[in-house]
């Protein structure tokens, strides 16, 4: 994801530096800690966190054992690494679950922070990932549109959602809403209150009588990491006057800095539960301290992958999967399907990002990995007959003029798909065969290509420096030409031409 790409690309560039020095000097750390601590202002990270995270990181890695070790580069990001989980509140804070259903959970924020997109996803996740039954209350009765919006949301996720006429009351609609609730069995309610523009002591009253009258378990305050130290701001005035049990921070996939993540922990004392990451239904995670700091310093995030992988894989289809790779009978409607639930999982660059040590060569490169551009390779293979998919050996000259003409694109683009095809075919047959030493020492001559000058790799969408779509590194170690261009329960009423970042 985006978060913290800018503060990553500084620090990795910093450790990279005091790595290659082998034995370190106190001075070599004032360096690089005063260029960690520029790093994290220019996230902007709060000047008096900043200052003493590197405090605690200096009084720690000039001790005697750090300096004279045998990897003191390493050493320090050791340590930069415990004090960014420390930073961040240590250990994931799951949400507190009512011993006696339903469980309440308040939603709160200004407006614009995505509160009642939020409040929608939370419930999918919920229900995705602990089975629980939630319904969702419009008690935003102030902003035009928000019980609409949040009744639309619930009929698309199948999510319950409880609301009444206008002019009906937020304390009247939250206490209905309970008896609602146990009156279907759902074991959890979601309340999506009213936000203003600003903080104001009408907003903070009325929340209070909320918090007073359902004295919910969960509290969470909804918060756009993209303004920044503003967020902090809001985040310390709701924690004082209304008083918040977690943090969701929203629009992470649009902030670079990460800023807000890092200090709001610190000067409210709250965790931060949950994360957006798009505006997907489905992108909202979690929020692992650890894995986020490991994703900073350019460790990726495997078990992050793993979990990702696992809500869209069937256990069954991918032995079926890998007795076909074995066989070598994969064909491309297996390579179709696979690469439909790749996108489900979220964006190639960010999944690609979470594999330890390919993130910063990814950055390092002329890569530009557009989800949007697999739509292309997708529209390919559907312009196929379903013989054609399941035995590309049988696709004539005459076969690929008519394919390339129903998929909008041209006969380079099938013959490289084609080609590219056959040799992942290949690769997984060895991969998955006794041979395995010798696959993956394919894989590794194939990025060795990528690091000599090609920027493709297999079914990749990337572009070259004119725009162009590349679909995939070359077959034969030359180089390939560049391919042209309301269940609702409601009681009363991508751009293909688009520059790549030249490489200088």
């Amino acid at each position: 994801m985006a978060m913290f790409d800018s503060l990553s690309e500084r620090l990795q560039g910093v450790f990279e530096q005091l790595s290659s020095k082998g034995r370190l000097t106190e001075e070599d750390v004032d360096a690089g800690l005063k260029e960690v601590r520029l790093a994290l202002l220019a996230a902007d990270v709060n000047f008096k966190i900043a200052k003493e995270f590197v405090a605690s990181i200096r009084e720690k890695a000039v001790g005697g054992a750090v300096l004279q070790a045998l990897n003191p580069g390493q050493q320090v990001i050791k340590i930069v690494y415990d004090e960014l989980v420390t930073l961040l509140g240590e250990g994931a804070v799951k949400l507190n679950i009512a011993q006696r259903p339903p469980t309440i959970v308040m939603m709160v924020g200004l407006q614009g922070s995505g509160k009642t997109t939020t409040t929608a996803k939370l419930a999918l996740y919920l229900r995705k990932s602990s089975g629980q039954r939630p319904l969702l209350v419009a008690a935003d009765i102030y902003r035009p549109a928000a019980v609409a919006q949040l009744e639309s949301l619930g009929k698309q996720l199948g999510v319950p959602v409880y609301s009444e006429p206008a002019g009906s009351k937020p304390l009247e609609i939250v206490h209905n809403a309970l008896a609602r609730a146990q009156e279907l069995g759902l074991n959890m309610l979601i309340i999506d209150t009213a936000g203003r523009l600003n903080i104001d002591e009408m907003m903070m009253n009325e929340l209070v009588q909320i918090r007073d009258q359902m004295q919910p378990h969960e509290t969470l305050l909804v918060v756009d990491a993209m303004t920044g130290q503003e967020a902090v701001r809001v985040a310390k005035d709701f924690a004082e006057q209304v008083g918040i049990s977690g943090i969701v921070m929203t629009k992470m996939d649009g902030d670079a800095r990460g800023g807000a993540a890092l200090s709001v922990r610190s000067v409210t004392g709250v965790p931060i539960k949950f994360i957006g990451t798009g505006e997907k239904a489905d992108a909202l995670e979690q929020f692992y301290p650890d894995r986020v700091a490991s994703r900073i310093l350019g460790m990726g995030d495997v078990l992050t992958l793993i979990e990702k992988a696992q809500s869209e894989f069937d256990e069954k289809q991918a032995l079926e999967l890998q007795a076909k790779m074995r066989k070598g009978t994969y064909d491309l409607e297996n390579f179709l399907e696979q690469m439909r639930q790749i996108k489900r999982m979220g964006s190639i660059t960010d999944l690609l990002g979470m594999i330890p040590g390919l993130g910063g060569a990814l950055k390092n490169s002329d890569l530009n990995i557009d989800n949007d551009d697999l739509k292309h390779i997708e529209a390919i293979i559907l312009s196929m007959t379903t013989q054609e998919r399941r035995d590309p050996d049988v696709i004539t000259a005459s076969r690929r003029k008519r394919i390339a003409k129903g998929s909008g694109s041209n006969v380079h683009d099938v013959n490289v798909l084609l080609d590219q095809f056959k040799e992942m075919r290949k690769m997984m047959k060895q991969l998955t065969g006794n041979n395995t030493q010798r696959g993956l020492g394919n894989i590794m001559r194939m990025m060795k290509q990528k690091q000599g000058g090609d920027t493709r790799l297999p079914f990749g969408a990337m572009r070259d420096e004119e725009g162009h779509a590349l679909l995939a590194a070359p077959t034969n170690g030359s180089s390939n030409r560049p391919a042209a261009p309301s269940n609702g329960v409601n009681r009363g009423g991508s751009n293909r031409n688009k520059k790549n970042k030249k490489k200088r």
